[in-house]
């Protein structure tokens, strides 16, 4: 069977029980219509990003909208376990691309917090662009969950507020200190946390406070990383743990 196109449907919008109809509209609707020429009696799959997705039928469709009838809809589990990433902040233009591999490795989700050596002030919430990237590699790879995206102001303090909602917390640091790798079975048990330093690195005074909080420190290989393949070296190794784990 060939791939459905798919596209995303706000969760408050979800259907409840299939031959329910539902509406699509803005940019997944003029996608749908104006840019796949989608039309009337095909089926394409929706997904919300919570963990329903199904397969609908095209009932009407204009420019801007979309009328569909849901005809087999599921539900998939919430992970029990999963890696959510601390990033320091920094004004990258790979941003953008840690954002969908993110999606399609399979994190939990991203933190992104004001560090001593960040670069240009952290925005006080979320960016909708930002989101928009993980729609649009969700749509692409399969997902049906989208990671939770954070900013946390505070530096140090605002990370640590966060940490007691994980089962493990580790810093991913460059220093000699860090002797021990970070492997994929430390980061498929439980809810885990890594921290990443900005592209200049920790200040030594944060990596101290963290260490001292019980963050454990760990190596990622002898090459210092730029943040964005720090990343994706964490999803991939807990990506790889949790398929040994199957």
């Amino acid at each position: 069977m060939a791939r459905l196109n798919t596209f995303f449907l706000p969760p408050d919008q979800w259907p409840a029980r299939a031959g329910d109809v539902v509406r699509l509209s803005g940019p997944e609707a003029r996608h749908m219509g104006t840019i796949l020429r989608t039309e009337k009696a095909q089926t394409v799959r929706l997904f919300d990003g919570q963990g329903h997705d199904g397969l609908f039928t095209v009932r009407d469709i204009a420019k801007n909208r979309a009328d569909l009838e849901a005809v087999e809809l599921a539900e998939h589990p919430a992970p029990e376990g999963g890696l959510t990433l601390a990033i320091g902040w920094g004004k990258s233009k790979r941003r953008d691309y840690l954002l969908e591999k993110i999606v399609e490795l399979q994190g939990n989700g991203v933190i992104f917090w004001q560090a001593v050596r960040s670069q240009g002030g952290l925005p006080k919430d979320p960016k909708a662009a930002w989101n928009e990237k993980f729609i649009q590699a969700a749509k692409q790879c399969g997902a049906v969950r989208l990671p939770e995206l954070e900013t946390v102001s505070g530096g140090v303090g605002g990370l640590l507020a966060l940490a007691g909602g994980f089962d493990h917390c580790y810093l991913a640091w460059e220093a000699g200190e860090a002797d021990t790798p970070l492997a994929p079975d430390m980061l498929s048990k439980g809810r885990t946390l890594v921290v990443v330093g900005p592209e200049g690195g920790f200040d030594p005074a944060e990596a101290d406070r963290l260490i001292g909080a019980g963050f454990v420190p760990v190596t990622l290989g002898p090459s210092i990383l730029r943040w964005e393949t720090a990343a994706v070296y964490c999803l991939s190794l807990a990506m790889f743990g949790a398929q040994d784990r199957s």
